[in-house]
């Protein structure tokens, strides 16, 4: 059944479920990028049948991922019809941009500045092509793996703009973990960001680029007062090599007197661990929107 879903998608660029509907593979004429930026978008049924305006979720993919894996791989749509119908979560618009293998980040020389692209021109253009409440506590951001890392430091970094955030097996690297990693696996991945240390070894790595990469010491130098502003879930698998980051980062948050849901359940870095995590961070999400519309309204 997945592979017939897989071609209607690519033959019609859109999938629906009763009323509701995703839109696979969309475009936005990226000016920062100079190239055409896809997205997948998930539409709820209440979306088609009525006029009103609704919270957001930006959902991002992982490292060699692109704007459908959260459809084709994670069962989003019948994941979020099921809880949906089940009243366990609002209505609500879901919004996959590719993330291009870039962490999330800008380049540290200019010349692709993805993060800019994201903040600048893509989340404008998603809220004023679709209707999507404009308020923070109704602005959500999630992802996993390298869309998990990026999606907390963009809720932490830009905490003006998301209200909440669901992170699963976020690619949160300790220090040792950066400097010390494998030439292969530093240059295919963060030499995507920091080009001027491909081949390099050891403390030189730690360019300014990956610092603003490395989540703990991003949490270390922010304002504990602006990291509380964002309601934080995050979870990792018993068996993932990203455990030690994640529980550092857990520590960390709880010693700076943070607030945070953080889960650490079986499984490792696979789809079926991504599949239930995705559950418990949208209701997570619609329950922390709920709580803040009732506080700030």
């Amino acid at each position: 059944m997945k592979h017939y879903i897989t071609i209607l998608s690519v033959l019609f660029g859109f999938i629906a479920f009763g009323q509701s509907e995703v839109k696979l593979s969309l475009s936005m004429a990226s000016k920062l990028l100079d190239t055409n930026v896809k997205y997948s978008i998930y539409l709820p049924e209440t979306y088609q049948n009525s006029n009103e305006d609704f919270p957001v979720v930006y959902l991002l993919n992982g490292f060699t991922g692109d704007e459908t894996d959260w459809n084709m791989e994670g069962l989003l749509s019948d994941i979020v019809n099921e809880l949906i119908n089940a009243n366990k979560i609002t209505p609500m618009v879901l919004v996959m941009p590719d993330g291009d293998d870039r962490l999330y980040m800008n380049k540290e020389d200019g010349t692709y500045p993805y993060e800019d692209m994201l903040i600048k021109e893509f989340i404008p253009f998603i809220e004023k092509t679709y209707r999507i409440k404009s308020a923070k506590q109704h602005r959500a951001i999630s992802g996993l793996s390298m869309g998990g890392a990026g999606s907390m430091r963009l809720a932490f970094k830009y905490h003006t703009l998301f209200g909440s955030c669901a992170s699963y097996s976020a690619s949160i690297r300790t220090y040792d973990e950066i400097i010390n990693d494998n030439a292969s696996h530093f240059d295919n991945y963060f030499g995507r960001i920091s080009p001027s240390v491909i081949g390099k070894t050891g403390k030189i790595r730690y360019t300014k680029a990956i610092q603003e990469f490395d989540l703990l010491n991003f949490v270390d130098n922010a304002n504990v007062n602006d990291l509380k502003t964002v309601n934080l879930y995050f979870d990792c698998g018993d068996d993932d090599f990203l455990t030690l980051g994640n529980t550092e980062m857990h520590i960390k948050l709880k010693k700076k007197g943070v607030p945070h849901e953080f889960r650490v359940r079986n499984g490792g870095h696979t789809w079926n661990f991504w599949i239930d995590s995705l559950t418990e961070g949208l209701i997570f999400i619609s329950n922390a929107m709920k709580s803040q519309l009732n506080r700030v309204d």
